[in-house]
């Protein structure tokens, strides 16, 4: 009989500070996941069949055809969830043990809400080169790579070198993911006031993965102007401390030429977008323009706290469930793999993911209020409109195998 396992650590209490057990705990024990198979292996003729000696007729015909492989295995169908455990939720960089349970509730993100498989896949390495190395020798066995939680700036040179390196798509969640889904709620609260996305102003707080990705993508979706702020203010060409991504950063974004802090940078500002953490003072949200649209998407504390962003924003969203008008990278990634694995994508492209937001956004159609500019993501209707909106996209860009 196997020992019962427990808690290595003392200082890990499974019970609550109630003296109740911990149902967080309970859950995971053992894990969220498992194999399963699609087929039966009921007697020696099944066994013949899915193992030898009929798998090797199977396999001889993919050596001679390599393109098969979509067809009579997972790998058109299955995800590689890939961290190194740098950038784990707001944890920080914990390590790849500790980041499994993350990586799992993803995979079973991609199944529940997407119908794709996927797999959690933790490295001990954190080195660029070695990163990448690692992820192409195991890319033959999947149809996509899912990044997740890896620190920036390490996680643009990934994200780059592995899509230039091979032929299924490489998706960066905590970037492409926000973004997508940002850029839907922006597009819904902007059809609610009557204006336009070109008539906007935004500010960013936070220059990190999510920060950067989402003020390209909203420049490249047709956003007026957006600025973006890291601790040190406002990322404008003038400063000598950038790193390289800030500095190209700083070239496509602040048309304005803003200088100074995140607070100067909001007074008339259209749009708040805050992906860093810590508190905007309220005398900077009443400084924004009227009509104003404040996401506060930090977890579990927003830049501003809805009751405050109330005051003075046309909409108010937020990272979380309990909340109005969550952020939630579920409405996205699920249905934008299936949508590329569905046709056979070698990439994700920008025209792909501005279909996913468009597709989100269209979710909500006439239900649009204040407290509905974005769908829940158990609303039925979100993965199929985003897998059906990006398959088409895939086709139309020219990067559809089938």
């Amino acid at each position: 009989m196997a020992a019962e396992i427990v808690n290595p650590r003392s200082d890990i209490d499974t019970d609550s500070d109630a003296g109740e057990f911990d149902p967080a705990f309970a859950l995971h024990r053992g894990g969220k996941m498992a194999v399963q198979a699609t087929v039966p292996i009921r007697d020696k003729d099944d066994l013949s069949l899915a193992y030898t000696p009929g798998v090797a007729r199977v396999c001889t015909a993919i050596a001679e055809q390599p393109d098969l492989v979509n067809d009579y295995t997972w790998k058109s169908s299955v995800v590689a969830v890939v961290t190194d455990g740098t950038a784990v939720l707001g944890l920080g960089d914990i390590g790849p043990e500790a980041s499994l349970p993350v990586m799992e509730g993803k995979a079973i993100l991609f199944k529940q809400f997407g119908g794709v498989d996927a797999v959690p896949i933790a490295l001990a390495c954190t080195g660029v080169d070695e990163i990448i190395e690692t992820v192409v020798r195991l890319a033959p066995s999947f149809g996509g790579i899912n990044l997740e939680d890896i620190s920036a700036p390490r996680c643009f040179e990934i994200e780059r070198r592995l899509q230039e390196q091979l032929d299924i798509p490489v998706f960066h969640d905590d970037q492409h993911g926000t973004a997508v889904v940002t850029l839907a709620a922006l597009r819904n609260a902007a059809r609610l006031t009557g204006r336009e996305l070109g008539e906007l102003r935004g500010v960013i707080s936070g220059a990190g993965a999510a920060g950067v990705a989402i003020a390209k993508f909203l420049l490249e979706a047709g956003l007026g102007d957006v600025a973006v702020a890291d601790r040190r203010g406002i990322v404008s060409a003038d400063r000598d401390d950038l790193t390289p991504v800030k500095r190209e950063l700083a070239e496509l974004t602040n048309r304005a030429g803003l200088t100074g802090s995140l607070e100067s940078a909001l007074a008339g500002a259209d749009v708040f977008i805050g992906v860093s953490g810590g508190t905007v003072p309220e005398a900077a949200v009443a400084s924004m323009a009227k009509d104003a649209f404040v996401f506060a998407m930090a977890n579990p504390d927003p830049e501003v706290h809805p009751d405050v962003a109330h005051k003075y924003a046309a909409v108010v969203a937020t990272g979380r469930s309990d909340f109005p008008n969550q952020i939630n990278n579920v409405l996205a990634f699920p249905g934008i793999f299936a949508g590329a694995l569905q046709v056979r994508a070698s990439r994700i492209t920008e025209g792909m993911k501005i279909a996913a937001a468009d597709a989100l956004a269209g979710v909500v159609g006439e239900d649009l209020a204040a407290d509905y500019v974005i769908p829940s993501p158990f609303d039925p209707r979100v993965a199929p409109a985003v897998t059906a909106a990006v398959a088409a996209a895939a086709r139309a860009e020219g990067v559809a195998r089938r």
